[in-house]
């Protein structure tokens, strides 16, 4: 294509680019061929322009409720109430005992609940999710509040949550809003489980001086120093052991009693199950008589004969705007990284994992938007960092709930203990708090079961499930949480740098019924099926190491001809691991073309010096080996591709053309589904004709000659995948349509043999064309079909599978093959 004179053009000629080049594709746009051509800067701005529809369906996806809200009936209504109300007694109790390890006073919890089920719902996915103050986050709060007081101890805990839970919503809500909500698929799911595991042992460990009413323990050390500390503090044991030991005892009898009944009496387990949910209930309310009995008397909590809650004030009496000034933003900004990876894990974890069970798919930004939204206006009511709750999820999908809009009734529940039964709480003991946390963190740990599971799916990943669980009891769970992140990404890492690429061989796969291929069978029998059966041709390793059959024959693709996998895509990271291994499986088994290209012993390379002195140099078994003649990739596995990995190719490519001097060797590419690696491909020299343009195809080829009804007609140029459709007559126009007449000049150039193919792009058969009208009438058949290129015949080193690339390449090595 001639140089136009353009502002682009002059600004590379400024920079010492050639104007010129680009690949000439002239010689294919007249006569009507479908012809490829690479994505420009314009089409990715056209794809990242926001557009009309896309920013009303972005709105749309803001507001989910719009989706559902206006279906709403009496039935769903029913459902939503049963499952808040359930909920509602769960989380009174449990928001008071989480707020406790917080370091914060009782009716946080409550504020931070309340706010999460009064906002959720409007911007949810998930109709299970319930977000409130959850076991982990609070400790997590409580460790940063201890911390920031050791340095600041004039600063308010209080204000020190609020202020947390106020930047790290926002952060959440503007990473949602931007829609990053698949930063989450880098935390793996053995990272998670590690992280929830020593989480509950910790906060269980933390627990157990409380429940055991044993004094001067820190809870905020290191686990394995509070389990020591515990266990010398034995003797130290309190009547709040009392409470304490039979409310935990009392937690896990009703829970399997109703697990029994229910299992005894199906008709009844609904009715067993939400017996068992209100256990919480049960027991509060229990030791709240019992305390009252014994401390009718007492005014003052620290008079009590054992520890109780003490007063809770009523309504919200810590609502205001959360303090904002360097002093406190300072003092907390290194804990707000490991809040946010906390606040992302539980919720979005909780909420997939709810979703794959009652079948609906929820959207992570969007909940990503919705715990950052509540996050940024629960401090105004009093709220700490919230996210979603395992246990009252569990519950709330067991209920029976139909919509998130269940989280209103919670909240109305959770309003009306703030304000009329704060009165009630203060008889609570502190040890009945203690067993219902203990209770709750239990089901966090993974069982081993699961731990198995692991070991079985991928044994390096339970390494990295017990280093997040040891350093969390050793450390803290902070750093747990970072250890485990950060192992998982570098075995990800480790896992892409080291793929393992395959090189290919064929065999020929039949279709046949499992028990004819059982043991030794008939052979007539087998010979009969296979006479009837239709075959196709499969790739698989030459290694053998993908479980195939031992006795199963793979066939190198074809002398010279090398077919390579790779495993996990192709970029900077792996690029070098794949590329030097095709260097040296190929010089292993050819040649090179020149066998005596180093005339002198002295003009050889020192890393292929030959023999010694006085051995033969040309072996008969290196005379035996072929030539380099192609290269195959199959690209099925790779995406797309960098600037590394395309710079690698090329100098592999100029070090193979080097080595098969004076042939080229033929690079072909199977699979490549991204536009945008066909075209950093092409900009590198690959997929192209370059080596035959128009002219020399018609004087110099010497393809295979087949006689047609035509009249002899000459194979020119490489084959390419087409399928068949149905024909439009002459002179009609159409887009792509092979059937208008092809100018007998120059800019009549072929695609060359087309190997036919159904719909599918599966190969049938191979048919000669020609750079004449009479190649129209050729790819016509009986039936008034036509042929049609699946890829653009500008491009024929791009194939639709490696069956069309073998067969292309073995073509083009000038050998004819017969059917």
């Amino acid at each position: 294509m001639a140089s136009t004179s353009t502002a682009g053009d002059r600004i590379k000629k400024f920079l010492g680019i050639p104007a010129d080049e680009r690949l000439d594709d002239t010689a294919y746009y007249d006569d009507g061929s479908f012809v490829e051509s690479e994505p420009t800067t314009q089409d990715f701005l056209n794809e990242i322009r926001p557009t009309v529809q896309g920013t009303l369906n972005y709105l749309r996806e803001l507001f989910p409720f719009v989706n559902w809200i206006f279906h709403y009936n009496l039935t769903w209504l029913l459902g939503d109430f049963i499952a808040g109300v359930t909920v509602g007694f769960v989380v009174v109790p449990q928001g008071m005992a989480y707020a406790k390890l917080a370091n914060l006073a009782p009716e946080y919890g409550l504020y931070t609940s309340f706010v999460g089920f009064l906002l959720y719902w409007a911007f949810a996915t998930s109709k299970d999710i319930t977000i409130g103050a959850v076991a982990v986050m609070s400790t997590i709060v409580g460790n940063i509040i201890a911390n920031v007081q050791k340095d600041h101890p004039d600063f308010d805990a209080g204000d020190i949550a609020r202020t947390l839970a106020f930047i790290c919503g926002a952060v959440l809500l503007f990473l949602g809003l931007i829609r990053f909500g698949f930063i989450v698929e880098f935390i793996p799911i053995v990272a998670i489980s590690a992280f929830m595991t020593g989480s509950a042992i910790s906060i269980a460990a933390g627990q157990v001086s409380t429940l055991m009413g044993i004094p001067n323990i820190n809870s905020r050390e290191e686990t394995y120093k509070v389990i020591i500390n515990t266990l010398k503090g034995l003797p130290n044991t309190h009547l709040d052991a009392a409470m304490g030991l039979t409310a935990l005892f009392g937690l896990y009898f009703i829970r399997w009693f109703c697990t029994q009944m229910g299992k005894r009496y199906p008709r009844q387990q609904r009715a067993w199950f939400f017996v068992s949910t209100l256990r919480m209930v049960f027991i509060i309310i229990l030791y709240i008589l019992v305390s009252w009995l014994v401390n009718r008397h007492v005014k003052d909590p620290k008079k009590a004969h054992f520890k109780i809650l003490g007063h809770v004030p009523s309504g919200f009496q810590h609502k205001g705007a959360p303090r904002l000034d360097n002093e406190i933003l300072s003092a907390i900004s290194g804990d707000i990284p490991t809040t946010i990876l906390v606040l992302l894990i539980e919720h979005i974890a909780i909420s997939k994992s709810f979703g794959r069970v009652n079948n609906y798919i929820i959207n992570p930004s969007q909940e990503l938007v919705a715990i950052g939204f509540t996050n940024l206006l629960g401090p105004f009511l009093g709220g700490y960092p919230a996210t979603g709750s395992f246990s009252r999820t569990a519950i709330k999908a067991k209920a029976g709930v139909r919509t998130p809009l269940a989280g209103i009734f919670t909240a109305v529940l959770v309003l009306l203990a703030l304000y009329a039964l704060t009165s009630v709480f203060f008889y609570i003991p502190n040890s009945a708090l203690a067993a219902m946390i203990i209770h709750a963190v239990g089901d966090l740990i993974t069982p081993p079961r699961e731990v198995y599971k692991f070991w079985l799916t991928s044994p390096l990943e339970v390494v990295i499930f017990f280093a997040g669980v040891f350093v969390s009891i050793f450390t803290s769970i902070e750093n747990g949480i970072y250890v485990t992140v950060a192992a998982s990404g570098a075995v990800l890492l480790w896992r892409i740098a080291k793929s393992p690429g395959k090189f290919l061989g064929q065999t020929e796969i039949y279709t046949a019924p499992r028990e004819l291929v059982r043991g030794s069978k008939d052979s007539g029998l087998t010979q009969s099926l296979l006479q009837k059966s239709e075959h196709h041709t499969a790739f698989l390793s030459l290694d053998r190491d993908d479980l195939s059959n031992p006795e199963l024959q793979i066939s190198t693709p074809w002398p010279g001809i090398f077919v390579y996998r790779f495993g996990e895509g192709l970029n900077y990271v792996n690029s070098a691991k794949h590329l030097d291994n095709l260097t040296i499986h190929v010089f292993k088994h050819t040649r090179r073309t020149e066998l005596n290209k180093f005339e002198k012993l002295g003009d050889r390379p020192w890393n292929d010096p030959g023999p010694r002195r006085g051995q033969a140099f040309l072996t008969d078994e290196l005379v035996a080996r072929p030539t380099l003649r192609a290269i195959i990739l199959d690209f099925s596995a790779v995406n797309c591709i960098d600037v590394t990995a395309a710079q690698a190719l090329q100098d592999l490519r100029n070090q193979f053309d080097r080595y098969a001097h004076p042939d080229k060797v033929e690079w072909h590419f199977a699979g490549v589904s991204n536009r945008w690696t066909k075209r950093a491909l092409v900009a590198s020299g690959f997929g192209v004709d370059s080596s035959r343009t128009a002219k020399v195809q018609r004087g110099n080829y010497k393809g295979d000659v087949q006689e047609v009804d035509q009249g002899p007609l000459v194979a020119i140029g490489p084959s390419v995948s087409a399928s068949d459709i149905e024909a439009v007559p002459v002179g009609t126009s159409g887009s792509g349509s092979t059937d208008e007449k092809r100018p007998e000049g120059e800019g009549g150039a072929t695609n060359g043999d087309v190997e036919k193919g159904n719909a599918n792009g599966e190969d049938i058969s191979t048919v000669p064309t020609a750079t004449s009208a009479d190649a129209g009438a050729l790819a016509r058949d009986a039936g008034g079909k036509r042929l049609v290129p699946v890829f653009g015949i500008n491009r024929p080193f791009f194939h639709i599978d490696l069956a069309t690339a073998l067969k292309s390449a073995v073509r083009n090595t000038g050998v004819v093959v017969a059917e």
